[in-house]
């Protein structure tokens, strides 16, 4: 079973930055999907960005430019820098990782971007 454990979350104050870190129970190394989405309150999960094996990104449009979703195959973490918060980035974030057939979340981990 392949545990997914998010980190880096917390309260911060509009136009600031945090680095979400997702930590995987087994090696990424090969050809992985990894991912963030998030789930603000009564609105679905939506994907946030998205990184394939070889590099790969794929961003929603309300954060391009800002957000930035990078890999370290040797610590096996996905990570995503968040920079120019808004309020409407507020928001439960999840990690993901689709394996071939297999897909695995995250607990998730909130982000609250207030002054």
């Amino acid at each position: 079973q392949v545990q997914l454990v998010e980190s880096g979350g917390g309260l911060v104050q509009p136009g600031g930055s945090l680095r979400l870190s997702c930590a995987a129970s087994v090696s990424i190394f090969g050809t992985y999907i990894m991912g963030w989405y998030r789930q603000a309150p009564g609105k679905q999960r939506d994907m946030v960005a998205l990184m394939v094996t070889g590099g790969s990104t794929n961003y929603a449009d309300s954060v391009k430019g800002r957000f930035t979703i990078s890999r370290d195959n040797a610590k096996n973490t996905v990570n995503l820098q968040m920079n120019s918060l808004k309020p409407e980035d507020t928001a439960v974030y999840y990690c993901r990782l689709i394996r071939g057939p297999d897909n695995y979340w995250g607990q998730g981990i909130q982000v609250t971007v207030s002054s």
